[in-house]
């Protein structure tokens, strides 16, 4: 289902639970995230033979926070976490060691092992946490390997992009361009030149990462359903497909394009809350057009489009969208 597959963990080959050293398990656990994405993360405790769940606990760039308090006296820690879905297509699922229930919103789960509906199974990995300064420490990372400012500061350049900024790299370094690009950004919503470095930096880059483009493209949800997109732009004479971006209803959403193309590819389709595809009669609630692109169910980056069917891909028909001369473009899904 598509709604899973932008919505699945964090991947081990781009970003993976860092295990940091050993140490007996006597101290409030807190766990950091050294990721350039805000992530929404759920704990599995073992212990006695029995297995809880509990999240979701939100994480900002660079933050730490307490997840479990108290001695930790578990045999086994695990660990799972997921991008927030405007971030668009997520890494492939983590490489884990079990599959534990977890709920939607906050939940407490305490025979995690055999789910009942509306949980869902979700995969962890064992982490063993290190101790520091009398606490047990985990961490979230990627392969750029950031300090917790590092991850803080390419959070705000990742989000930054998505705005509609120009930001790049993403690299968790400060320079003009970066610098820039934050105050054009704190200028535009009327924020004061501290509010960078306050708690609620990462929120208002949300909120504006899905608002329409002021510049660049975007897409906007007016219906009641949540929306599954992919974009196809052209990148060294071949048109490369990404997918899927989750628009929810109501927000507007704006895949990282780089560069200033004259042309992208649209496609939509929206899903219940099973993440199935809405159905009007016979036909699905899609908004594209006629050129016919490969995509799959799970998310994707393709840029071979010759032979879908051959390949065991989706041929899907994209609608093209005209930037020529234009500052910004905005496609509207609609009922």
């Amino acid at each position: 289902m598509r709604r899973t597959a932008v919505r699945s963990a964090i991947g081990a080959a781009v970003l993976a639970a860092t295990l940091l050293g050993s140490g007996p398990a006597r101290a409030d656990l807190d766990l950091c995230n050294r990721l350039s994405f805000v992530v929404e993360a759920a704990i599995g405790i073992e212990e006695k033979g029995a297995t809880a769940t509990r999240g979701w606990f939100r994480l900002d760039p660079g933050q730490c926070r307490t997840v479990l308090t108290g001695e930790v006296t578990a045999e086994q820690v695990f660990l799972h976490a997921k991008a927030l879905p405007l971030y668009g297509p997520s890494p492939e699922p983590m490489s884990g060691h079990a599959d534990l229930c977890v709920g939607t919103g906050d939940f407490v789960i305490a025979a995690a092992r055999a789910c009942r509906p509306p949980q869902r199974f979700a995969r962890f990995a064992a982490v063993k946490p290190s101790e520091a300064a009398g606490r047990l420490v985990a961490a979230l990372a990627e392969e750029a390997e950031y300090s917790d400012e590092q991850a803080r500061r390419a959070g705000i350049q990742r989000l930054l992009v998505l705005a509609g900024y120009d930001a790049h790299p993403i690299d968790g370094v400060s320079g003009p361009k970066t610098d820039a690009a934050i105050a054009q950004f704190l200028k535009d919503r009327g924020l004061p030149a501290d509010a960078a470095t306050g708690a609620g930096v990462f929120d208002a880059l949300m909120e504006a990462a899905q608002q329409p483009a002021a510049s660049g493209f975007s897409w906007c949800n007016d219906t009641r359903f949540a929306v599954m997109a992919a974009i196809a732009v052209e990148e060294k004479g071949a048109l490369v497909a990404r997918g899927w971006y989750r628009v929810e209803p109501g927000k507007c959403v704006r895949p990282d394009v780089v560069g200033k193309p004259r042309r992208v590819f649209s496609y939509g389709e929206a899903v219940d809350g099973d993440g199935q595809p809405v159905r009007r009669g016979d036909r699905r609630l899609a908004w594209g057009g006629g050129t016919m692109l490969c995509t799959r169910e799970a998310r994707f980056e393709l840029g071979d489009h010759k032979d879908c069917g051959a390949a065991g891909l989706d041929a899907t028909g994209f609608a093209v969208v005209d930037l020529t001369g234009k500052p910004s473009a905005t496609v509207r899904f609609q009922e």
